[in-house]
C-alpha cells in the first residue's frame, strides 16, 4: 500500500515537460532496440492490412457494378449468340467469363452429333466449365485474405512479446537503481503498453476487414452459382432444342 501511495504521489508532482517524454515519438525514440523492431514490424503490417483493404474495397465495388451491368444486359431479351458476340475475346466481368466459357463449350459441343449421349455429356461438359471459371473468380476474390488473416492473429502475439519485454526491462531497470521510483519504472511499463496498444491498432482492423470481405466473397459466390444454375437451366433446353 506503502509503496501504492508513493508512486501515485510522485505520478501527481511529475513535471509537465517530463509527462511529454511519453509521446507515441518519444517512446519509440527510447524504447530499447528489442521493442523498436516490434514496433517497427506492427506499424509495416497495420499498413499492409489497409493496402489490403483499400484494394479490396475498390475491387468489390467494380465487381458489383459490373455484375449489374452485366445481368442488366443478359435479361434485356437479347439472344445468346447475340450477347456472346458482343462480349468480345477477354470479357472484364467474371460473370461475363462464366457465360463466355459456357457459350464456348456449347458451340464446340454443336460441331458433333447430338444424340442423347452427346447432349448429356454436353451439359456435364458445360457445368464443369462454368465451375472451373467460378473458382478461378473465388480464388482470385481471396487474394490478400490470407494476409489479413495472419496479421490480424499474429499482431496480438507480437505484441504481447513486445509487452513482455518492456516489463522485463521495467523490472532490470529496478533492480538496476535499486528503488522503485516513478522515473524509473515508468519508460519499461510505457513502452510494453505501447507495444501492446500497436498491436490492437494493428490486428482490430485487420480482423474487421478479414471478417467483412469474407462475407463479401460468399455473397459473391453464391451470385455466381445462381447464376451459373440459370445458365445451365437455359442451354440446358437449347441444346435439347437443337438436338
Amino acid at each position: 500500500m506503502s509503496l501504492m501511495m508513493t508512486l501515485i504521489a510522485q505520478a501527481g508532482n511529475l513535471d509537465p515537460v517530463v509527462s511529454g517524454e511519453f509521446s507515441f515519438l518519444a517512446l519509440f525514440a527510447k524504447a530499447g532496440w528489442v521493442v523498436k523492431g516490434v514496433m517497427i514490424i506492427l506499424m509495416i503490417a497495420s499498413f499492409i492490412s489497409w493496402v489490403i483493404a483499400a484494394n479490396k474495397f475498390f475491387y468489390f465495388f467494380a465487381l458489383k457494378r459490373r455484375a449489374k451491368d452485366f445481368e442488366e444486359t443478359f435479361w434485356s431479351g437479347r439472344t445468346l449468340d447475340e450477347l456472346n458476340a458482343g462480349l468480345g475475346q477477354k470479357p472484364q466481368d467474371p460473370m461475363a467469363r462464366v457465360f463466355s466459357a459456357a457459350m464456348r463449350e456449347y458451340e464446340q459441343s454443336q460441331k458433333g452429333g447430338q444424340n442423347n449421349g452427346a447432349i448429356l455429356g454436353t451439359q456435364g461438359r458445360i457445368d464443369k466449365v462454368m465451375t472451373l471459371v467460378i473458382n478461378r473468380e473465388i480464388a482470385r476474390g481471396e487474394s490478400g485474405m490470407t494476409g489479413l488473416s495472419i496479421i490480424a492473429s499474429a499482431s496480438v502475439f507480437i505484441g504481447l512479446f513486445g509487452t513482455v519485454w518492456g516489463i522485463m526491462n521495467a523490472f532490470r531497470a529496478i533492480a538496476a537503481s535499486q528503488n522503485t521510483n516513478l522515473a524509473v519504472v515508468a519508460p519499461g511499463i510505457a513502452e510494453a503498453l505501447f507495444a501492446t496498444a500497436l498491436g490492437l491498432i494493428a490486428a482490430i482492423p485487420a480482423l474487421i476487414f478479414y471478417n467483412l470481405f469474407s462475407s463479401e466473397i460468399d455473397r459473391y459466390a453464391a451470385r455466381l452459382e445462381g447464376y451459373a444454375d440459370e445458365l445451365s437451366a437455359i442451354l440446358s433446353r437449347k441444346i435439347g432444342k437443337d438436338a
